[in-house]
């Protein structure tokens, strides 16, 4: 039996998208603080009934049925939840309140003072708001649009590069707060939802737990996820608008619009595409041209069709209202011009902004005719909703407000707070000029982007992403490939679209795993753990420098300092550079001191094998730390194999850099294994070709593209169907392939185990087309 201490609890919670130590919280007499709802609920447990001292010990006699408490720890994950939905803490003590006091036949005593506590107990939020004396980020990630399942660009574009900063900002001591969710107003969720015969608010639902469920397996680790969908969105853009109505900086005027009579409604900007007036390029949207970036009414696209239907619309007139953004222009440019000057934006951030203003500003369009909104408030439009892009970044600031009611400590406080944008470059001018005129107009104090990011397009090999097409990997299907997370996270890092489009490419990313990861990064790290271990007992050996490894420990510092200034101004790519600069440093380092021969030698040679490996593995505890923000896994398999103290990263990524030696002489490394596997060429073809575009999708089943269309019923003879054997058969072949590559790989055991169902789920089908008997013929045990 073993006693757990409240430190142990302290460190096992973690609650999906809100795991920062600033969550609805249990506070203790202690004065310690529990998170999540687990850790709450043991805790009370562990705590306060005298009749469970030990809750882990399953074999201990003072511990009830653990199947008894099962109520009462769903009670606390339900009410943890509702802070987590954005009802707050009225929200969570409503509910408690309301649930029926346990009887004494449903549960133990123990679970009914457990129930009693949880409901009357003293839950609070411990929220993360801005400190004086720290740098105060606020820091958000432009909102995925809820109906689509975001692709590699989308990911790499936004919220992976949010996060690295996010986590990099965390071990440089900086305050700050990482909010981001999902965008759920506006016609392509209407679309949706008419698509797949469901409501609106159950498509959004649906998408924003896939959207949920992805950023969480690639390790996005937001303060917040919230949505666009809530009361608190209501309230804050109905005031804004408000403001800007009592400033006189709306004005109203009939337009034209184009409206599609097949659907019988109004096309909202980006269901219409035509030719660019501008360049001519054949598929810009009503709103704007992603080839020239020229904004566009929609009535002015030549050859317009609906994107729906295909049809072409008609011209018909509507009365809106408009943000002036003329009369907000002499603000606009004051404030850029200061932003720009002293903050962080990238260079095609500026450029995009100054080519919007040197055509001069428009009055700009913020209602539509839908009806999935929110509700434009002023009577004469009571049958209006807001248009998306005046409507969705204020999502910001009513995300942030669900997951703290003191939201304006970090949205109305620019003297204290700097606000970084994170997106691709298509939604600049939404965020320098749309939305910051909106603030400036509504004259509230309101805290306006520092620092704008915005990355270039990530291309799928040669051509784009399509879903329809089965072009590309998206979100969704990343986890089936049995590569794991975090070599996502590296190679999307790695070719970072930053000062121009990249591609992500199969090939190039085996080739950076199997270079860079396996045999540069994960190489040293693996050597210099194993010396340790063979030669050391374990224990890091003592240490005199020589010459050479000063120069080595100048050459390293060197690289930190570099990875920091780039990181400070959100050079991601060009960081990554510098860890692996620095494991090849140490890659030749050890090649050159050969410690492996120098410990067979005498008392000197044996002394500088001990140098060079207590060396070596206190640069793998650097890289340990510099990839904290890049593959936050690694990073942390890395430092338990190491058994490196928490301090190792509190201090070497402040000031500018300090690389210290965190694994002193005689300090006890753990178990050391290989961080990173080979990609097989097999598989990567395999992967090449699944997300290649040369399957659709028919019925349950994904066949080759060229392959003829599956026969009609009448080509059915005695249940035997030709073609469809035909395609199964490719389908059986292929997943056979993807089933042996993931086994050479040796992939997850329940990844294996899902494809190799699915292989004998396409095995049963083919017999059926084929005319036998889907189901193994049972074998007749063997006559001795």
């Amino acid at each position: 039996m073993i006693s757990l201490s409240l430190s142990f609890f302290f460190l096992e919670t973690v609650v999906p998208f809100l795991s920062r130590p600033a969550l609805p919280a249990l506070l203790l007499p202690n004065g310690q603080h529990l998170f999540s709802a687990n850790a709450i609920c043991q805790s009370v447990n562990y705590t306060h009934s005298p009749s469970c001292v030990v809750i882990c010990s399953y074999e201990h006699k003072s511990v009830k049925s653990w199947f008894d408490r099962i109520a009462a720890i769903q009670s606390c994950k339900s009410a943890a939840q509702k802070v987590m939905q954005g009802k707050g803490l009225q929200g969570m003590k409503s509910y408690l309140q309301r649930q029926p006091a346990p009887q004494s036949s449903q549960c133990s005593d123990t679970q009914s003072f457990f129930c009693t506590r949880l409901r009357f107990s003293s839950l609070f939020f411990s929220i993360s708001l801005p400190q004086e004396g720290k740098r105060n980020i606020l820091l958000t990630s432009a909102l995925p649009y809820v109906n689509n399942v975001p692709h590699l660009g989308n990911i790499i574009g936004c919220v992976l590069s949010a996060d690295v900063f996010s986590r990099y900002g965390r071990l440089r001591d900086w305050n700050l707060l990482f909010v981001c969710g999902t965008d759920e107003y506006g016609t392509a969720t209407e679309n949706k939802a008419r698509e797949e015969g469901l409501t609106p608010k159950q498509i959004c639902d649906k998408y924003h737990a896939i959207h949920s469920s992805i950023y969480k397996w690639f390790q996005i680790d937001f303060d917040f996820f919230g949505r666009t969908t809530t009361e608190k969105q209501t309230e804050i853009a109905q005031d804004i608008f408000w403001r800007l109505h009592k400033h006189s900086f709306l004005v109203e005027d009939t337009v034209e619009q184009l409206r599609c009579e097949t659907c019988q409604r109004f096309l909202a900007d980006r269901f219409v595409e035509g030719i660019c007036p501008h360049c001519a390029y054949p598929e810009a949207r009503g709103d704007q041209c992603d080839k020239c970036g020229r904004l566009i009414n929609a009535v002015e696209l030549k050859q317009p069709q609906c994107k729906v239907c295909k049809e072409t619309p008609v011209i018909r007139s509507s009365k809106h209202l408009f943000l002036d953004l003329p009369k907000l222009e002499t603000q606009l440019e004051q404030w850029l011009d200061k932003s720009t000057r002293t903050g962080d934006w990238t260079a095609n951030a500026k450029q995009i902004t100054r080519s919007w203003l040197r055509d001069g500003l428009k009055p700009r369009c913020i209602t539509r005719d839908l009806q999935w909104g929110t509700p434009v408030p002023h009577p004469d439009f009571k049958e209006k909703v807001f248009y998306v892009w005046f409507d969705a970044p204020i999502g910001y600031l009513s995300i942030t407000a669900n997951y703290t009611d003191k939201w304006e400590k970090w949205w109305k406080n620019p003297q204290q707070v700097e606000l970084y944008n994170f997106m691709a470059k298509d939604n600049v001018p939404f965020h320098s000029v749309v939305f910051p005129c909106s603030l400036l107009g509504a004259q509230d104090n309101y805290t306006l982007v520092n620092h704008l990011i915005a990355t270039e397009y990530l291309n799928y090999e040669d051509t784009k992403f399509s879903k329809s097409r089965g072009v590309g990997v998206f979100g969704d299907m990343a986890k089936d490939t049995g590569i794991p997370s975090d070599v996502w996270r590296f190679y999307l890092l790695y070719v970072r679209p930053e000062g121009q489009d990249s591609a992500f490419s199969w090939a190039d990313m085996a080739l950076k795993n199997n270079s860079e990861l396996l045999n540069n990064l994960g190489n040293f790290i693996n050597r210099a753990g194993m010396f340790v271990t063979k030669f050391f007992e374990g224990y890091v050996p003592a240490m005199e420098l020589q010459q050479e490894d000063k120069k080595l420990l100048a050459l390293v510092s060197w690289e930190l300092q570099q990875y920091i200034q780039l990181m400070d101004k959100v050079k991601i790519r060009d960081a990554l550079k510098h860890i692996l600069n620095i494991s090849r440093h140490g890659n030749q380092y050890i090649q050159v001191n050969e410690p492996w021969k120098k410990i067979k030698g005498g008392e000197t040679e044996r002394q500088r094998a001990g140098t060079v490996t207590g060396v070596s593995v206190n640069i793998a505890c650097l890289l340990s730390v510099m990839l904290s923000p890049y593959m936050p896994t690694v990073s942390q398999t890395l430092r338990d194999q190491l058994n490196a103290p928490q301090s190792c990263l509190n201090t070497m990524l402040q000031g500018t850099g300090a690389f210290v030696c965190s694994l002193r002489a005689g300090h006890r490394i753990g178990t050391v294994s290989p961080l990173f596997q080979k990609l097989e060429g097999d598989h990567i073809e395999a992967l090449k070709k699944r997300f290649g575009g040369q399957q659709v999708f028919y019925g349950s089943l994904w066949v080759p593209a060229d392959a003829p269309a599956p026969a009609a019923p009448a080509a059915e003879v005695n249940g035997v169907d030709p073609e469809k054997a035909k395609q199964l058969t490719q389908a059986v072949t292929e997943q056979g392939d993807k089933v042996r590559a993931l086994k050479a790989q040796k992939a997850d055991k329940a990844v294996i185990t899902a494809e190799v169902a699915k292989l004998l789920d396409l095995k049963k089908q083919l017999a059926v087309a084929e005319g036998k008997n889907p189901e193994p013929a049972s074998q007749k045990s063997k006559k001795k």
